[in-house]
């Protein structure tokens, strides 16, 4: 089953992912030049990378009975169920900063990460 959560959050109904107001304007952006129409942000967890788990990006414009998409100012995010338990609590965030320019996941089931960030253990 297939669940939206809204731009709209309150207290008690936090969703399994949060999107933050930066991601989802990054995300628009590539989404016009690097998609085809009607693609969402795909955001899986797979095993591998220095710490265990590494989570991988990509562009995907179908979704099946195990994905949850999570919306943010008209831009989505799908997370299949199994990369969901290891993303519950998590907030999706695209950084600028002088060495450069990233998504990063502030996860709260990790319980250490490398140091590009892109991989992490629980």
């Amino acid at each position: 089953m297939t669940e939206t959560s809204s731009d709209t959050i309150t207290p008690n109904s936090m969703p399994a992912l949060q999107v933050s107001e930066s991601a989802a304007n990054r995300i628009s952006v590539l989404l016009k030049t690097e998609a085809q129409p009607g693609s969402m942000l795909r955001l899986s967890v797979l095993g591998g990378g220095c710490s265990g788990f590494q989570y991988s990006f990509s562009f995907d414009d179908t979704q099946t009975e195990e994905d949850r998409i999570f919306e943010k100012n008209g831009i989505k995010v799908v997370v299949d169920d199994m990369s969901l338990e290891m993303l519950n609590g998590a907030e999706l965030d695209y950084v600028e900063d002088l060495i450069g320019a990233s998504f990063q996941i502030r996860n709260p089931n990790a319980a250490s990460s490398c140091g590009c960030g892109n991989s992490f253990a629980v």
